[in-house]
């Protein structure tokens, strides 16, 4: 009796899992973006994720901040917008792609898209970043990537963290074109944004090795290598800023952030040469925030949904 008791028990907890699982995919069309549930991953003894985390990053939407932007390019400033979404998600830790399905080796990762849009002169640009951390902020971003697109063409790259960083890198200029490199496991410019939402105090500080965002590598024409970067956490008074200094590039990067939870992003400041050649200058390009929703965008791709771009101020 107490075996078939057993085995009826172990029935009705598998058919509850997998109606959580279920739930968190569309019974029709495309696959969606999907905040995943904490209660859909494996759980590790590493490092604790708090209530407070859960609540807010496993409530089933996504934060979308919109930011006005004045972006330095060819020697001059343009005006342009960004947006920071991010989201949590299942992450198939073999293929590094987002988990279709559940499975216990899935990793929970805060996933950060980042787009930046504007004009230079007749033709546009139009930049995306995505990166994918661990939630539990025990390791560097699983997977890192890059697009630009304008007029002249396309440039992408990828990093996948394997045993070693491993990057494919595209570009329409025949002196980057294809490239396929690793590079030693180090701090990434790009993770940086997704460990500062979960503790800021994780964030590393002091004179490190780090490499800069795909952006800035890509759109400068830099050498995607590490470089020597000398980093400070400031957190006095309500809003505290992250600062990277890169001597060798002559550039340094600012986030300023909320010190509370769930330490939003109110900003930030890029100073880096601009322009060719002798003519280059230091410029500074900065994005102050606008609006922030806690939403399922997923869901909202109808006409009767163009009023929540309104909201955001795009």
């Amino acid at each position: 009796m107490k075996k078939w008791l057993t085995l009826e028990l172990s029935v009705i907890v598998l058919a509850g899992f997998f109606t959580i699982i279920n739930s968190c995919k569309e019974k029709t069309g495309d696959q969606k973006e999907v905040a995943v549930n904490e209660t859909t991953v494996d759980k590790k003894p590493t490092k604790q994720i708090s209530e407070a985390f859960k609540e807010y990053w496993y409530a089933g939407d996504a934060e979308i901040t919109s930011y006005s932007l004045e972006q330095a390019r060819y020697g001059e400033i343009r005006k342009g917008d960004a947006v920071l979404i991010y989201v949590t998600e299942p992450f198939s830790a073999d293929k590094q792609v987002k988990a279709d399905n559940y499975d216990k080796s899935n990793v929970p990762v805060l996933k950060l898209n980042t787009t930046k849009n504007y004009i230079t002169g007749i033709y546009p640009y139009s930049i995306m970043t995505s990166s994918f951390c661990p939630v539990r902020n025990d390791d560097h971003a699983i997977k890192v990537t890059f697009s630009s697109q304008e007029w002249c063409g396309q440039v992408y790259a990828q990093l996948n963290n394997r045993s070693t960083f491993e990057i494919a890198s595209h570009s329409y200029f025949e002196s980057e074109a294809d490239q396929n490199l690793t590079l030693d496991k180090t701090v990434l410019e790009n993770e940086l944004w997704n460990k500062l939402r979960i503790d800021p105090e994780s964030l590393p500080v002091g004179e490190i090795q780090m490499i800069p965002s795909f952006e800035y590598i890509r759109l400068s024409h830099k050498e995607l290598k590490a470089y020597e970067a000398i980093v400070s956490l400031n957190k006095n008074g309500a809003v505290g800023s992250y600062e990277i200094d890169y001597p060798e590039l002559e550039r340094t990067l600012k986030i300023d952030f909320r010190t509370e939870f769930p330490y939003t992003i109110e900003g930030w400041s890029e100073t880096f040469k601009s322009g060719f050649g002798d003519k280059a200058k230091i410029m500074t390009s900065t994005a102050t925030k606008n609006k922030t929703l806690k939403t399922p965008y997923w869901n909202q791709n109808g006409n009767n949904h163009l009023s929540l771009r309104d909201s955001l101020g795009l």
